[in-house]
């Protein structure tokens, strides 16, 4: 099998610390799905800069964490998944935990959306929260 790529940008002053732990962790996590990585890239942005995503792709005049843009074919996931990290931090207070825990809940949501998993009914909304805590439980999880 050949690997894919997992790229991350920024589009503001955040950078992720130890990217090759977070790439790691995201090939166990599509594997896990029974899925391969082509290319995804993380864009970590502010909330201007995601609303006006939002505004001009999505029609939606609101802020979010996360937009992603699925280009998966087959079993193969491919896309673009756009992070403010400024709703990441404000997220984080507001549910009292750290916010490397929030953003490796967001990071896993979007990739996650491109395995299939939706979010819009209250029941897609709880297996996609089961997953996350699923697959945030494997960032640590090294295999030999």
């Amino acid at each position: 099998m050949v690997k894919g790529t997992i790229n991350f940008f920024n589009e503001n002053n955040f950078f992720l610390k130890d990217e090759e732990l977070f790439q790691n962790w995201l090939f166990r996590l599509a594997e896990s799905e029974h899925k391969n990585i082509g290319e995804i890239n993380y864009i970590f942005c502010d909330d201007d800069y995601l609303l006006e995503i939002n505004q001009n792709y999505l029609d939606h005049d609101t802020y979010t964490d996360i937009i992603s843009f699925d280009n998966t074919v087959g079993n193969s996931l491919n896309g673009d998944i756009f992070i403010s990290t400024e709703r990441v931090e404000e997220n984080a207070a507001e549910y009292n935990v750290d916010f490397i825990q929030e953003l490796k809940r967001v990071i896993a949501h979007g990739m996650l959306h491109f395995c299939g998993y939706k979010d819009k009914s209250e029941s897609e909304s709880e297996l996609m929260r089961r997953k996350e805590d699923e697959k945030i439980e494997m960032f640590h999880v090294e295999h030999s």
